[in-house]
């Protein structure tokens, strides 16, 4: 069985490297994110693929637009099935809580289960020096517990963080909230463009319910060894 707590990136440009993948990955993965560079170059045509796989769906815009514009955005994309979507953080409160109402609201309406929605923080790509350099003062760690705080308040179901926030987001907001992580990388492997990184044990050992884990899967010369590996690095049932 696959560990849900894992989360595949499909950071592709086509169809056929979607299918080529998930067919590689078969029973071992069950849960994919899709995010811009995917979903701008082939559309709804990749949700419409692992829905009817029956495959999870992270998808991963990071709207960040005024509130109307933010919630229209994400109740047009209910009738493709997705499993969670997410905002930006920094587009603030009210931004955030009319997202999460509307589209509460839309999916009621619709008849279809709600997907979780989520903030992103700061970007894991995101070094101390970044931070400085766009006149950033308050520490790093301190903003992104203070954002996780107003996604709560707005009613939204989780954020995204870097593993290494993670404890503190889960002693400020609670059990029940989720954490997705990426800038996973499994012991050994290279760091990439990732500033803000853990490996798979130490990421769910710090408090996240997720982990977004892409290169190191897609780029493995057997993928699903690579997958599996990293399901036996965060203490999940062997996969055969």
């Amino acid at each position: 069985m696959a560990d849900e707590r894992l989360i595949v990136a499909l950071d592709v440009h086509t169809m056929d490297d979607v299918k080529k993948l998930v067919d590689e990955l078969g029973d071992a993965v069950s849960y994919y994110k899709v995010g811009m560079e995917l979903y701008y170059s082939v559309g709804e045509a990749v949700l419409d693929y692992l829905s009817e796989k029956g495959k999870k769906i992270f998808l991963d815009l990071k709207l960040h637009d005024i509130p109307n514009t933010v919630a229209g955005g994400l109740c047009s994309l209910l009738s493709h099935h997705v499993t969670m979507m997410n905002v930006h953080a920094s587009g603030g409160y009210t931004m955030m809580k009319m997202a999460a109402e509307r589209l509460r609201e839309a999916a009621k309406k619709a008849n279809v289960e709600q997907p979780k929605l989520i903030a992103v923080t700061i970007l894991t790509s995101m070094s101390d020096d970044d931070w400085k350099e766009m006149g950033e003062t308050e520490p790093i760690k301190e903003r992104v517990v203070r954002l996780a705080r107003l996604a709560k308040k707005a009613g939204l179901d989780g954020v995204v963080a870097s593993p290494n926030e993670a404890s503190l987001i889960r002693e400020a907001c609670g059990k029940d909230f989720l954490i997705v992580t990426p800038g996973i990388r499994p012991a050994g492997s290279s760091t990439d463009d990732q500033s803000r990184i853990a490996t798979p044990r130490s990421a769910l050992e710090s408090g996240a319910t997720s982990i977004v884990v892409g290169r190191p899967i897609r780029a493995a010369a057997n993928p699903r060894e690579a997958a599996k590996r990293i399901i036996e690095e965060m203490g999940g049932a062997a996969v055969k």
